[in-house]
């Protein structure tokens, strides 16, 4: 069987949650003779190639035009056309509105599903003129997947598709990430310690970096922040502002440094404060290395792999009080922290691997293409 990923963007371009997804479904699913590719636009060219993402075929078409986080092409319709019929079913990746074009243009004559990773959060007032094409889109698919019941009980637009709704919880592949390296580890043990709290992830409004700055002020512990993104300026220019000698942005680096500072690490933090973070790829490397977790209830995903009490602390977003004394109660007591770290490995293990995800899929697609 053959499956088209669509999705906005994807590696090397971005390294976002999604492309993390679309990547291990892949991967995981080839084992069960599913061959997948992806199709996406790029910044970096300017005409239709094919490029390749380690064993992963990737077609690019050129984005032209950007609009509220939505990139465009002019020049996408036809290919997309093409890669489609190479496919035995196109899988979609929501939100990206110009992926709802591309399908209800191309009309592809083949099974097809959404992934619907997150609802419209901050565009609301462009969600009243995209409201009309995201219902036929949706309603067009032959199933729609949730990545945690906690989004389909909160979610008003797939409440509106329930009885096409299926949840599909995401899940990591250990043996796609770097073996630790104790070269690696030894550098940043030497630079950052082995009792920081640690955040992985793209550096954007929703993330709730801001909170957890103002929740470190004057803190005895350090916070190491890995990642870039558009308002990495602002909050660096934050910590500067509240005279932070506690926080290092890294940047964005390798998995092979991230694997290491994972295992360094005392905690894993997730202050996401908004539903525009649907499910928190993070938390699970944190729960995959054996890390006690701490993020926020968002009525979303995040609380789905996070269990208040047994795999780590859960407090109200946007709080940073809150924020605080949950980090100052796993970094006082070791116990706690190593207990709720093997607990939420345990969790990881029994719900959140991608072999997992990916069984899941695959019998999701053999499912829509009997019907059709």
């Amino acid at each position: 069987m053959r499956v088209l990923h669509v999705f906005k963007t994807y590696y090397p371009d971005s390294f976002g949650g999604v492309e993390q997804v679309i990547r291990q479904i892949v991967l995981s699913a080839r084992p069960m003779g599913v061959e997948g590719r992806v199709f996406t636009l790029s910044k970096s060219t300017r005409q239709v190639r094919q490029v390749r993402d380690g064993e992963i075929e990737v077609i690019q078409a050129p984005t032209n035009l950007d609009v509220a986080s939505t990139p465009f092409s002019l020049s996408a319709l036809k290919p997309f056309k093409d890669a489609s019929k190479w496919a035995d079913v196109i899988h979609y990746h929501f939100p990206w509105p110009f992926g709802d074009m591309l399908h209800l243009l191309g009309r592809p004559r083949r099974p097809s599903l959404v992934t619907y990773h997150s609802d419209i959060v901050r565009q609301r007032t462009l969600l009243h003129f995209y409201r009309p094409l995201m219902r036929r889109f949706i309603g067009s698919m032959d199933a729609v997947v949730a990545t945690s019941p906690n989004y389909v009980e909160t979610s008003e637009t797939l409440q509106e598709f329930r009885d096409k709704v299926s949840v599909v919880p995401i899940g990591l592949s250990e043996a796609s990430y770097p073996a630790i390296n104790p070269e690696r580890v030894a550098y940043w043990k030497d630079r950052v310690g082995n009792r920081f709290f640690l955040f992985v992830g793209v550096i954007r409004y929703y993330k709730g970096l801001h909170i957890l700055l103002d929740a470190i002020k004057g803190a005895p512990f350090h916070v190491v922040i890995v990642g870039a993104g558009p308002i990495e300026f602002q909050l660096r220019k934050q910590a500067e502002s509240l005279g932070l000698d506690n926080v290092h942005f890294l940047g964005a680096l390798p998995d092979e440094d991230k694997m290491a500072l994972l295992s360094l690490c005392h905690a894993v933090v997730f202050p996401s404060h908004l539903r525009s973070e649907a499910y928190g790829v993070t938390l699970l490397e944190g729960a995959m290395n054996s890390k006690p977790l701490i993020s926020s209830e968002i009525g979303t995903g995040s609380s789905f792999i996070n269990i208040d009490g047994e795999t780590g602390l859960v407090v109200p977003p946007g709080d940073p009080a809150a924020f605080r004394k949950a980090m100052e109660q796993l970094y006082e007591d070791d116990g706690l922290a190593a207990v709720m770290g093997a607990q939420a490995r345990q969790r990881f293990e029994s719900e959140f691997t991608a072999e997992k995800m990916a069984a899941s899929y695959v019998e999701l697609y053999r499912r829509i293409v009997r019907v059709n």
